[in-house]
């Protein structure tokens, strides 16, 4: 038997996932800690450990993997050097060559492994994709699903920030430099946003993105804003004491209960992402475009009104060309998306 590993490198957790000769998933770890204001070697240490137990845990060994997918959140250069990381403290983990070390300290127990590098959002997208296409199974976890006919998609995901990535024609785009699919920065028309206030939030070096209406920092933004006016001076939200994030994180719950507030601000959200999608899909012209992360998670209500709002949003500024999308699609992996882009990335690289 011949191993593939996937790891998906998170600011606070990370996962591992391991696959067999047959492009089917045979275990996904638990999240666990990535340790990442512990330093790199700590990260580095935790992520071998992970992958020795899920392997041994099959009956197999590290001599049998053949190669392993890394993703992490981005930027980073093409083979792995991450570049000021939001989510991985830059002033320790700023130039860190995480590809090359992971490749190393596995190399120490398996000469053979070769470590192969792709972003987080562009994981994603091609994790979605192939499991779509039916080149991944994982009947496990998702039962058997229908082979879609589908050769482009671009997924972005929806979390404490917004990323993104795009798959044309089987294959994951990266760019020059491996930064492509950052559609949390592209930049959004007065239109998107309900107040001015609301497009303050600046997100990179620009204010008026998609992340930063598009995600919980914006959500939290928005919130502490929204409990300032006199139309929710009583809301429940403002007689309790905590952060605003830490509000907003209860936002989810309280819109599947029919908050008023809460409903609002994810329709605001759904808007702004509806227009944002546009943008790129007038560049892609894709055959599916996927809604990833937690909104996901939304009540089946909840998440139909927020895509209907999102739609919406996009037909009415379209060109009559770009009404032909049919629908936007929730993620069918949600969590596990990019790790399972990772896996993919470990196959693809060994063909």
């Amino acid at each position: 038997m011949t191993f593939y590993v996937g790891v998906d490198v998170g600011g606070t957790t990370t996962t591992v996932t391991i696959g067999g000769n047959e492009q089917n998933v045979l275990f996904v770890s638990d999240q666990f800690a990535t340790r990442a204001s512990d330093g790199p070697q700590a990260t580095i240490s935790a992520i071998v450990e992970q992958v020795q137990q899920g392997i041994q845990g099959l009956g197999g060994t590290v001599d049998q993997i053949s190669a392993l997918g890394l993703a992490t959140p981005g930027p980073a250069t093409l083979d792995g050097i991450l570049l000021k990381t939001p989510n991985l403290d830059p002033t320790i983990w700023d130039r860190y060559p995480i590809r090359l070390e992971l490749e190393k300290e596995l190399q120490k127990l398996n000469p053979k492994i070769n470590v192969h590098y792709v972003g987080d959002g562009q994981a994603a997208a091609l994790g979605e994709y192939v499991i779509r296409k039916g080149d991944l199974n994982w009947e496990a976890k998702l039962g058997q699903r229908s082979v879609e006919n589908v050769s482009s998609l671009f997924m972005v995901i929806v979390g404490t920030g917004l990323g993104g990535g795009e798959v044309r024609n089987g294959q994951v785009v990266r760019g020059l430099e491996g930064r492509a699919g950052h559609a949390g920065h592209v930049l959004l028309p007065e239109f998107a946003f309900r107040h001015e206030h609301d497009r303050q939030l600046v997100v990179g070096n620009a204010m008026a993105t998609i992340e930063s209406a598009v995600s919980l920092t914006g959500l939290t933004h928005q919130l502490e804003y929204r409990l300032s006016l006199p139309d929710w001076k009583d809301h429940a939200l403002n007689q309790q004491s905590g952060s605003f994030k830490d509000k907003a994180k209860q936002l989810r719950d309280l819109a599947d209960g029919g908050d008023a507030l809460a409903l609002e601000l994810f329709d605001d959200q759904a808007k702004a992402l509806g227009i944002g999608l546009l943008s790129i899909n007038y560049l892609g012209d894709y055959d599916l475009v996927v809604i990833g992360g937690g909104v996901c998670d939304l009540s089946e209500s909840v998440r139909e009104r927020y895509r209907k709002a999102a739609e919406d949003a996009y037909r009415t500024y379209c060109l009559d060309g770009f009404k032909n999308l049919t629908q936007f699609e929730f993620s069918a992996c949600g969590d596990d998306a990019p790790v399972l882009g990772a896996l993919a990335h470990a196959y693809a690289m060994t063909k």
